[in-house]
């Protein structure tokens, strides 16, 4: 049971580092608001690794595998997910990214024989159900400028799928590093830390997409820090130790409630309430949620 609520935990956790890496993002552009949130996180995740002795639980092959989840979920899935916030803002591109639920569901029943059954499977509809009720909520004359689309749609909702399914391809990559009860701060450090290799080369090539468009301040630093904390310290870390021994596609489903979680975050945030449509959307995803934490394995 505790390996739902970690998943939940991760994607409240991701709901405020969404809202925080608006500005940042914007500011420094999707590569660069990457590549120092990873370096920031390698920091943090590496030193308590190091104290704790979490690296020597990781295996030769295990490195390996962990570094291509890093790869894949972090360098690719991470990069893509911001550059959709940079076009259609924290909730919509959230809602894109929570796809990843639907092919982790498949890849688990198809890979691992996971089995959703009975009031699990209707739960995990209900969730689902949620979130796309929730991505569909959208006031076209909303003029806030967290709603508002910049440049092709195409493009931001092409983004926005691709990091999800590399968010599901990762997870799939490692979630039998994670059951075979290695520590997961450590596993998290070398997928950030492979993903930071990943972006410093691209960075170092002088290809253009990865310079940052204006200066790092200490101020966007500050933000780039917490929420690297938040979002990757705390809460990959969170959805590593759920996969240890939790159904992937349950926790996937579990974690991709961000979306909703920031319906009211964006109502604080905005002063702007949200419609009926998203309060159908939360109450869906609460029943499923609900459904999907009691119901028998």
């Amino acid at each position: 049971m505790h390996q739902e609520w970690l998943a939940l935990g991760a994607a409240l956790l991701w709901a405020l580092a969404s809202l925080i890496s608006v500005r940042p993002a914007e500011h420094l552009g999707a590569f660069s608001f990457s590549r120092w949130r990873m370096a920031c996180v390698s920091l943090m995740l590496g030193s308590v690794a190091l104290l704790t002795g979490g690296f020597l639980t990781l295996h030769d092959h295990q490195w390996w595998q962990m570094a291509a989840s890093g790869l894949v979920g972090i360098f690719i899935g991470d990069t893509a997910l911001y550059a959709a916030l940079n076009r259609l803002g924290p909730r919509r591109s959230g809602l894109l990214f929570a796809s990843n639920a639907v092919f982790s569901a498949l890849l688990g029943i198809w890979l691992f024989n996971e089995h959703l059954g009975g009031q699990r499977m209707l739960g995990a509809g209900l969730v689902m159900a949620g979130v796309i009720i929730a991505i569909a909520f959208s006031r076209r004359n909303d003029h806030n400028r967290l709603e508002q689309t910049i440049g092709p749609l195409h493009i931001a909702v092409a983004l926005g799928l691709l990091a999800g399914i590399c968010q599901s391809v990762g997870t799939l990559l490692a979630k039998p590093v994670m059951s075979s009860g290695v520590d997961p701060v450590a596993a998290s450090c070398v997928r950030m830390v492979a993903a930071l290799g990943a972006h410093l080369l691209l960075r170092w090539s002088g290809i253009a997409v990865a310079r940052p468009r204006q200066p790092i301040t200490l101020s966007i630093l500050g933000y780039v820090a917490s929420n690297g904390f938040l979002a990757m310290a705390l809460g990959m870390t969170l959805l590593l130790t759920a996969l240890r021994h939790g159904d992937m596609g349950v926790v996937a489903i579990l974690s991709a409630t961000t979306p909703v979680i920031l319906l009211p975050l964006l109502w604080i945030y905005t002063g702007k309430r949200p419609g009926r449509s998203a309060w159908l959307a939360a109450f869906a995803v609460v029943l499923g949620t609900a459904l999907v934490l009691t119901g028998p394995r």
